[in-house]
């Protein structure tokens, strides 16, 4: 399929045949409501509901027979609304009964519910044929088939950023508890998340507990939870903890509860931590299974394993793209312009795809920008020479590094920088 948008529509037009019936199904938790129409938006049939089961299904593919026979039509385009995750069942079962499968996005349903009967009025019927008349006029998106790997690469990335925002909030809980019951903690230990702070907030998490010991006994305290729990250091350390607790104003109510709640919070924080180690592995080892097109990504200096895993997650398959500017749009980092007569509006990028690619592709350049000689001259070359505002400079180069992915899987090669670009570097 051609990228250019325009011949991109006239074949997702011209796809839809005289033979063609084309079902928009309105999906829901547990009925779901199909209605069909012939290629020119015509309404062929009755309207079926039909349960998320494998009866249900059964007994939708029935009439959707029924309908092929009786109007003598040959072939069948499903289109439906990615409704959350109530699609996944009926989509994989459509996939593996060889029936095409298009989505639609729910905006497009929204701004077209009126286009046959001038009314704001909303119900799974009137949906349901909504979907499948912009389905006909080509205003759809394929569903990739995307291999199993890159499926399960998805899987992984979408839960470790459950965990990460779990550990941030964890984090933050933490932080509050320290302000509210030992404020002076910070002062000794700058960064509680290192493996010596963890062992003082396990062993003794309130000011009382520290007032009447003294170094040693702190450091013996703290022997359980560390490996190494060090010489002049761990004295030196243990003095300004017991220093600040006997000079600590922090909270001294509810002491029981409070220490229960920071056992627990501690305990939460360590199982994400111990979590997410374990996730890194597994990514590698995912990794590992599409060897050829993460050497390509690994060829960029900079680019870390999670960037590597976050980039082929959002995006599948890189062999089926044919331009940067298609990784662009998949994650919502495409531009939008209004304009009108002499009104020139300001441009904004759309926002519209996966927050999680487009994260992962700001972070990739700020990595990329600090790490890779290439690109902290290009970075330079643009804020100095074209004057250009550093994030807006930023963007730029996401655009290229779209551009550069694409053009490496296609053309099979490692990433040199005289060949991307060499007249900024050459300056």
């Amino acid at each position: 399929m051609e990228f250019k948008q325009r011949n991109k529509q006239n074949q997702q037009i011209e796809r839809i045949t005289p033979k063609h019936v084309v079902i928009g199904v309105d999906i829901a938790k547990e009925i779901h409501v199909a209605r069909a129409v012939n290629y020119r938006g015509i309404e062929i049939g009755k309207p079926l509901k039909f349960a998320d089961s494998k009866e249900g299904f059964i007994r939708f593919q029935q009439w959707l027979e029924h309908l092929q026979s009786t109007h003598r039509l040959n072939n069948v385009l499903v289109g439906m609304e990615p409704t959350g995750h109530y699609w996944f069942h009926l989509a994989d079962w459509l996939l593996a009964e060889s029936i095409d499968v298009v989505l639609v996005n729910p905006a497009t349903t929204k701004r077209n519910k009126e286009n046959r009967d001038n009314s704001p009025s909303k119900s799974d019927m009137k949906d349901a044929l909504v979907i499948a008349d912009v389905v006909s006029r080509g205003y759809y998106t394929d569903l990739p088939r995307t291999p199993e790997v890159f499926q399960r690469l998805r899987v992984s990335m979408n839960y470790r950023e459950i965990c990460m925002k779990d550990l941030v909030i964890i984090k933050n809980r933490i932080t509050r508890w320290l302000d509210v019951s030992f404020p002076e903690y910070t002062t000794v230990f700058k960064d509680w998340t290192v493996p010596r702070s963890l062992a003082a907030l396990q062993a003794f998490p309130l000011p009382r507990d520290i007032k009447n010991l003294d170094s040693e006994k702190m450091i013996a305290g703290w022997k359980p939870f560390m490996k190494r729990v060090g010489g002049s250091r761990a004295l030196q350390k243990a003095a300004e903890l017991l220093a600040a607790a006997r000079r600590s104003v922090g909270r001294t109510t509810c002491q029981e509860e409070e220490r229960r709640q920071l056992a627990n919070l501690v305990a939460d924080y360590l199982r994400l931590e111990q979590r997410i180690g374990e996730m890194q592995k597994e990514l590698i080892k995912l990794l590992e299974e599409i060897p050829e097109l993460t050497q390509r990504l690994r060829s960029i200096q900079g680019l870390g394993t999670i960037c590597i895993a976050a980039l082929l997650a959002g995006t599948g398959n890189l062999k089926t793209y044919t331009h940067g500017n298609q990784i662009l749009s998949q994650a919502g980092l495409n531009l939008a312009e209004k304009s009108s007569g002499k009104y020139q509006g300001q441009v904004k990028i759309t926002g519209r795809g996966r927050p999680q690619l487009r994260k992962h592709l700001y972070l990739g350049v700020i990595s990329l920008v600090s790490q890779n000689p290439a690109y902290r001259a290009w970075h330079e070359h643009n804020v100095k020479q074209k004057k250009m505002k550093p994030m807006a400079s930023i963007f730029k180069l996401i655009g290229k590094l779209c551009r550069i992915i694409v053009g490496l899987v296609r053309q099979e090669r490692s990433f040199d920088p005289k060949v991307a670009n060499p007249a900024p570097l050459a300056a």
